[in-house]
């Protein structure tokens, strides 16, 4: 079955983990995918992938911390196929940093792209939705950071909890248009974010003899890009039409634990 045959989904951060895994499966069930990514030569070998597997996908280099690039990115899914339907607002950035000796300008990145990037990208894909006359969705990525205190991590943290209240906030407001707004909540997921300082975190001794030994993560294991994706592609999808405004958890039952 397929799914979104025919229609536009844009996927920021689409070249990499999480978002490459969503962009795969939108191009699977048919829609015309649409990859936002800084890194060049990342995006063109999604790109190339994405093209044997399905669907009309392009990939448009674009940095969302940037609101002229943001609507360049709009601009240009909306010329490839005439309509855009859904939002998938992934792209994040993270480094360990302690909260006294943070600089504000790296403060201000991670919040550029965390939360402004996502304001932009479902400002901006909200207007084309209206005007096409389309009940779109949007997505957000956020993570169980957002509710939870983590050292090193403020500014991440941070981040997350505003993409949360913006994933509600949103839901609220573009409602009335017939615009679904949801975000999942990804725990310990096995992807390129997981090598801090060259160290992939779950390989390390604490994170099997805390999470895994003693079950601090119920199913005890890291979860994978594609067992977030398919969250992610069901909330865009009409097997989801009667959930607003939801932050679902993807972490092996991590967040009703203590």
């Amino acid at each position: 079955m397929h799914r979104f045959t025919g229609l536009t989904v844009i996927v920021t951060g689409g070249a990499t983990g999480i978002g490459f895994a969503t962009a795969k499966l939108f191009a699977a069930e048919g829609a015309n995918v649409v990859i936002a990514s800084r890194g060049e030569e990342n995006g063109m070998r999604a790109l190339s992938e994405l093209k044997s597997i399905g669907g009309n996908p392009i990939f448009v280099q674009t940095d969302i911390s940037d609101e002229a690039a943001v609507q360049n990115l709009m601009n240009r899914a909306l010329e490839h196929t005439g309509r855009l339907d859904v939002m998938i607002n992934n792209a994040a950035m993270f480094y360990e940093s302690d909260f006294l000796t943070e600089t504000t300008e790296r403060w201000k990145a991670v919040f550029d792209t965390i939360v402004n990037g996502a304001y932009w990208c479902s400002k901006y894909a909200a207007e084309a939705m209206i005007q096409k006359g389309i009940s779109g969705a949007i997505v957000n990525v956020s993570s169980i950071n957002g509710y939870r205190a983590l050292n090193q991590s403020s500014h991440y943290n941070a981040a997350k909890g505003a993409l949360d209240q913006l994933t509600r906030c949103t839901a609220l407001e573009l409602s009335p248009h017939g615009i679904r707004v949801n975000g999942v909540a990804p725990g310990f997921i096995d992807t390129e974010l997981s090598v801090v300082g060259g160290v992939n975190e779950l390989e390390t001794d604490w994170f099997k003899q805390f999470y895994v030994e003693q079950r601090k993560i119920p199913q005890a294991r890291a979860g994978t890009v594609n067992e977030v994706a398919s969250v992610i592609t069901f909330l865009a999808s009409e097997a989801s039409t009667y959930i607003q405004g939801a932050i679902i958890p993807v972490d092996g039952g991590l967040s009703i634990t203590f």
